[in-house]
């Protein structure tokens, strides 16, 4: 039964990844996510870190009112506390987006979220089972299907390293199958990030740490040469519709955000390595075979800038990278993919994680932590989401929300909604049925 529910899904791919490429609002989200946003955003969720001795503690959903129109524009308008503190990460719409889905790295909660009405998610489900039902922990990377979610871990609950896999569970939140990442040909068991080009059949995913690493403090874990062994060097090139590893490419120093190239006609893919500081290319050479190649060093790698998040525009002749260490934001030319140009910088504050764009390249936003315990600590432990407008040459701040100050928690991933959504996404009579 569960091979014949994913093959349904894959059966899916290539109608829907013709159809939804290219009119995504936010240039990271899954190719598959329906009911998008074609203008301006109307608000921004963004999924919080609860800190201890900070407001109520707990980890929640932060609602921002992103309308330059609306009396709010600027303002948190909700906030929903799901409880306890469990590390979290990642967002991930729904196909139909009338869904988010959220994980915790610590505890392996993952938070459903309806969005019906945008300006107030509710809390449709919470899954529990997630360690106990796949084998794996760390669910980090929320990623749409036909139906579907696939969800990459990082970790599992046995020794807690890097060894790990996907799980694909229905849009109701039933777990359908479990991929393991490849031990084989080079391949080192380790998983972050998920990047689909639903017109080649292909899947890309990248490799961070496990959990013995990512809830290590950070100072202890650069002094540990042990522990700084345990990270991720590779990619694996993925036939997407059998879930079949094809190619295991060496990718050294944790290669981690994957931003397939949204322009029609391109088949190219880039990440940026945390450890090694660079830019990397997956892409097909003269006689049409994958391979992954360095094609640019982000900032000075020797000061270990430690790249993050990653953004990529429309028309892919732009890439945001931002750099956790200095907290600075960089622009690169990526026209020429095999030879990426830094055009521009600004520090953004102590330390600067997510970044995300608008479709149209115009407006910019950024968000700060990382993880708890690797976050900067005191004066320097910077928490706020700033909202910037580019006019092609620098970025122009239009607000920014201190975290700390309101005393909401870290500030990490971020996804983009509209209002008056359920035309679009059904009636409450059909969302009671699901």
């Amino acid at each position: 039964m569960k091979k014949a529910l994913l093959a349904a899904a894959c059966a899916a791919v290539a109608t829907l990844g013709s159809t939804t490429a290219g009119f995504s609002d936010e240039t990271c989200n899954s190719p598959f996510v329906e009911a998008l946003i074609k203008g301006q955003e109307k608000y921004l969720q963004v999924w919080t870190l609860g800190m201890p001795g900070v407001g109520d503690e707990s980890d929640k959903m932060v609602t921002i009112d992103v309308d330059p129109s609306s009396a709010k524009y600027g303002k948190v308008i909700n906030t929903l506390s799901v409880g306890g503190r469990g590390e979290a990460h990642h967002l991930g719409f729904s196909d139909d987006r009338r869904y988010v889905w959220a994980g915790r790295l610590d505890d392996n909660k993952i938070f459903i979220f309806d969005l019906i009405d945008p300006a107030k998610p509710k809390l449709a489900k919470v899954i529990t089972d997630f360690a106990e039902k796949t084998g794996y922990v760390g669910p980090h990377t929320f990623y749409a299907m036909p139906g579907r979610m696939m969800i990459q871990a990082l970790s599992n609950p046995k020794t807690h390293n890097g060894e790990t896999g996907l799980a694909i569970y229905t849009n109701e939140g039933e777990l359908v199958s479990t991929h393991p990442l490849p031990l084989a040909n080079g391949g080192d068991g380790y998983g972050y990030d998920i990047g689909i080009n639903p017109q080649e059949n292909l899947m890309l995913t990248s490799s961070f740490t496990g959990w013995n690493n990512y809830m290590m403090d950070l100072g202890k874990l650069a002094k540990d040469p042990e522990a700084m062994k345990n990270f991720g060097n590779t990619m694996v090139l993925w036939d997407l519709k059998s879930m079949d590893p094809k190619k295991v490419f060496s990718v050294p120093g944790a290669p981690l955000e994957i931003r397939w190239s949204l322009k029609p006609g391109d088949n190219w893919a880039m990440t940026a390595t945390a450890l090694t500081g660079k830019l990397w290319l997956i892409k097909q050479d003269d006689k049409g075979e994958w391979q992954a190649k360095a094609v640019a060093d982000v900032g000075d790698p020797s000061k270990l800038p430690l790249p993050v998040d990653i953004s990529i525009s429309a028309d892919a002749k732009t890439l945001w990278v931002d750099t956790f260490m200095d907290g600075t934001a960089r622009l690169f030319d990526i026209s020429n993919p095999e030879a990426p140009k830094e055009i521009y910088t600004k520090k953004i504050g102590n330390q600067v994680n997510m970044v995300s764009q608008s479709w149209d390249g115009k407006r910019v936003y950024f968000t700060t932590s990382l993880l708890a315990n690797w976050d900067k600590k005191g004066a320097e432990n910077d928490q706020f989401l700033k909202a910037y407008d580019w006019d092609g040459k620098q970025l122009v701040e239009k607000f920014s929300i201190d975290f700390n100050e309101l005393k909401l928690g870290r500030a990490h991933h971020m996804k983009f909604s509209g209002k008056a959504q359920s035309a679009a996404l059904g009636s409450e009579a059909a969302v009671s049925a699901r």
